[in-house]
């Protein structure tokens, strides 16, 4: 069966966006993208993978993302119509109307969602965000990989919106890089 694996970057207070979206790029740089790149590299946005020259990489552990109306309208503020064209793409919402090519739009429950496609054959599925849907799927999460990076932003969108609903993970890794950043992964008990 396959795996859903939230694969996130946060701030050091838990944020993964600032309160109106916005994202703060500090840390992507030197053994931090060079781990990335070389472990995970299906999920750095294509516009990044070209200009980095690693477009044609192959997927290591993903062929499948899921994320949220806010997540994919993020990328798509940056002009970004289809961010991770090497995966399948899944974007939950009731109001996107217009999808662009290579984004499937699902209106209905993600939960019953994500768990056709952890039944279905293929590689991982990749949850990039964001706090609401994380929150939603959190039942489904198999795998937390979370990279804290070293900034405080103060208030934000945390890593899952959700009511009080404690559910335990066992770490299963820790590294640290020379910018600063932890990634932390934590398995499903």
């Amino acid at each position: 069966m396959r795996r859903l694996t939230y694969f996130i970057g946060c701030s050091v207070d838990g944020f993964i966006a600032g309160p109106d979206g916005q994202h703060d790029s500090t840390g992507f740089d030197g053994d931090l993208k060079a781990a990335i790149l070389a472990e995970h590299p299906e999920t750095v946005p294509d516009h990044i993978r070209r200009l980095l020259g690693v477009a044609g990489t192959p997927n290591k552990k993903f062929d499948t993302v899921v994320m949220g109306r806010g997540a994919y309208e993020a990328a798509r503020a940056s002009g970004t119509t289809s961010p991770y064209p090497h995966l399948r793409q899944y974007v939950f919402s009731s109001a996107l109307l217009c999808p662009d090519p290579g984004i499937a739009v699902v209106a209905g429950d993600p939960v019953e969602f994500v768990r056709a496609l952890k039944r279905a054959p293929g590689m991982g599925i990749w949850l990039c965000g964001g706090a609401v849907l994380a929150g939603q799927l959190l039942g489904e999460i198999d795998e937390l990989v979370v990279h804290r990076h070293p900034v405080v932003l103060g208030d934000g969108i945390p890593l899952f919106h959700t009511s009080f609903a404690p559910s335990p993970f066992t770490l299963t890794g820790s590294r640290v890089f020379t910018t600063g950043t932890t990634v932390t992964t934590y398995a499903k008990q």
